[in-house]
């Protein structure tokens, strides 16, 4: 895992801060997606993170909720 991880930061890197300097015409463009996309992807991916933890506190607090519910009820019945 920590590999796949080195290698996608390496991807990145080089996509992101190298390719810039780098000739329109050196071949290291052609392994590489268009430079709008080294901002899109990542927007995207934490917008979709974001989502996520909140999905997933608003699910923890709504079944919070209902066993805060369910008490109340049974101290009542």
């Amino acid at each position: 895992m920590i590999f796949v991880a080195l290698f996608v930061f390496a991807y990145y890197t080089t996509w992101a801060i190298l390719l810039p300097f780098l000739d329109k015409s050196n071949s290291l463009h052609d392994f590489f997606p268009a430079r709008e996309w080294a901002v899109r992807l990542p927007a995207f991916l934490f917008v979709v993170g974001l989502a996520g933890v909140g999905a997933f506190i608003g699910s923890t607090i709504v079944k919070e909720n209902r066993k805060k519910a369910l008490k109340a009820r049974q101290r009542t019945a």
